[in-house]
């Protein structure tokens, strides 16, 4: 049986037979991403966690998708008290997910379908049970002693400054070993690495060029902002009220100190310069807070820093309007070009809401429709698109109820906070009672609701989100304008967006109508269509409509 075609049924063609694509332009750039979340993908021996195994086993359905790229989300060796992110060895598989022949065997698999594997770098923390934590705090005089944010208590005895965690109560934890107080940003089990010592960049760069040694294409670099802390230890500033519920005491606060340090941008040099020994390698940093586009401008600036970054200007918002999206676009594309970036876009992450239960309608049948426009809307934005696994089928968010709950930042604020079990359910891959994913216990349940929009199901429908998302990734790499050209002309009018995209000879005008109340068009449109969603027409945009026209 060829690479190419199996019993599922063909896979769309791909060109990474070299580092770049069509007239040079590097692979990454306009490409589609499939995040993996390893714990929900697919089980391969039946412990109800899905692992790299698994992974292997069902990329056939990811390379069907079209899309580049695949991003897999922490499997290295961890402690799993935030299920990954907290790494206690850079180089090592967490044997929950396998072993490293394992990820060897993802990685020539993915590579044989014509996927680029990205996978997750944490730069801003370790595990406390990490080897250099535990040589860390053991004494103020060991050749670790200064790898990690230490210092001493005030002279009350309480923590150096009033940075708070985001996950609850202070950033500060003491130690009795070294008798003072260390920083994280995160969970206690997360201290904070000190990236201003050169030594800690050499060794995470050494991390880095350890997955890129075997055949890594990409790296996706978690919380980068957070990575580094203002030495001075200066407090952070309140934060106006803006109207929002504050669950938690970090968003009392501005983080003007405890993160985005100004020399963050040397280490960035740094990274890029390590990637480029091993040709077109993908960096896209994640970047967080409330005021992120400096920090995304500065990092992406220039070709001597990351290739891209992304926030999440989507992911947290409540509602997809209209204006909303033009003012997030404008955020970038005012910035002047070659300083401005290449920006990623996600309307969902393991870390958010579902969209189409964020801002879809209660209502199933209109849930539908949006669920097309809204990956209508995804698939022409100017950038790297991420679609989270699941989004192809639509999935909703699923309610787990707290004693059934895993993610900690949903245990220590609940009951108003985002959950973020909702969106790491197993992906369904039937509709049986299991979904497919495991032959044992899921680590999290899966819903009826999403049962029913499984793959196999799907697949045996041609009108189903599956198919037309397979159909808009296909438009998408086989127009350049979308792929590549710059957006322009943005305008919100109510509930109609409107952009255009433009490379070389060929123009795209891009309508949405992001409200369950049809809209007509005033001025007579012109063009070959080339996308008509939810049957809309050059004379009207129904409930959830879109068009494509070319001109």
């Amino acid at each position: 049986m060829s690479l190419t075609e199996t019993q599922d049924g063909p896979l769309p063609s791909t060109s990474f037979a070299g580092a770049s694509g069509e007239c040079g332009t590097p692979w990454w750039k306009g490409a589609a991403i499939y995040q993996i979340y390893p714990r929900s993908f697919q089980d391969s021996n039946g412990d109800g966690v899905g692992d790299l195994a698994g992974i292997t086993r069902r990329l056939h359905h990811v390379a069907r998708l079209g899309v580049d790229a695949i991003w897999i989300s922490p499997f290295f060796t961890s402690p799993m008290r935030d299920f990954g992110y907290d790494v206690a060895d850079y180089c090592g598989v967490d044997p929950i997910f396998g072993t490293m022949a394992d990820f060897d065997a993802l990685v020539a698999h993915a590579h044989a379908l014509g996927l680029k594997v990205i996978i997750d770098q944490v730069y801003a923390h370790t595990s406390d049970l990490h080897p250099w934590f535990a040589e860390s705090r053991s004494d103020r005089g060991n050749p670790r002693a200064d790898w990690y944010v230490w210092h001493d208590p005030k002279e009350d005895g309480t923590p150096p400054c009033n940075w708070q965690s985001v996950f609850g109560g202070p950033a500060w934890t003491w130690d009795a070993r070294r008798r003072q107080y260390y920083m994280h940003t995160f969970l206690k089990e997360q201290p904070q690495l000190n990236m201003h010592n050169p030594a800690v960049q050499d060794a995470v760069l050494g991390a880095a060029r350890f997955w890129l040694e075997r055949g890594v294409d990409g790296f996706r670099l978690d919380a980068l902002n957070h990575a580094m802390h203002d030495p001075l230890l200066r407090d952070n500033p309140p934060a106006p009220t803006d109207g929002r519920v504050r669950t938690r005491p970090f968003d009392f606060q501005l983080k003007t100190y405890s993160q985005s340090h100004p020399d963050m941008t040397g280490f960035v040099e740094r990274l890029r310069t390590l990637c480029d020994q091993f040709g077109a390698v993908h960096t896209v940093a994640e970047i967080g807070g409330d005021h992120p586009q400096a920090d995304r401008r500065a990092y992406t600036a220039g070709d001597h820093r990351l290739n891209s970054a992304y926030g999440f200007d989507f992911l947290y918002a409540p509602a997809l309007t209209a204006d909303f999206v033009a003012e997030t676009l404008q955020r970038w594309e005012l910035a002047p070009h070659e300083t401005g970036g290449w920006p990623s876009w996600a309307f969902e992450n393991h870390d958010a809401p579902r969209a189409v239960s964020r801002w879809g309608p209660s209502d199933p049948r209109q849930r539908d429709l949006f669920a097309r426009v809204k990956m209508a809307l995804l698939m022409a934005l100017r950038g790297n698109v991420i679609l989270y696994q699941g989004e192809e089928l639509g999935l909703g968010q699923d309610e787990i109820p707290f004693e059934q709950l895993q993610d900690p930042e949903a245990i220590a604020n609940w009951p108003l906070t985002l959950s973020r079990d909702g969106a790491r359910t197993p992906l369904p891959w039937d509709d049986a009672p299991l979904g497919g994913f495991t032959a044992g216990s899921p680590w999290l349940p899966l819903s009826s609701g999403n049962l029913a929009r499984a793959v196999a199901v799907q697949e045996s429908d041609p009108a189903s989100l599956l198919h037309f998302t397979r159909e808009l990734l296909a438009m998408r790499k086989g127009h350049p304008a979308l792929r590549h050209g710059p957006l322009t002309d943005c305008k919100a009018e109510g509930a109609l967006l409107s952009f255009e995209r433009a490379q070389g000879g060929q123009r795209l005008r891009c309508l949405f109508n992001l409200s369950p109340d049809p809209i007509a068009l005033t001025e007579p449109l012109t063009g070959e269509v080339v996308l008509a969603v939810n049957n809309a027409t050059l004379s009207a945009l129904p409930a959830y409509g879109a068009l494509w026209i070319s001109s």
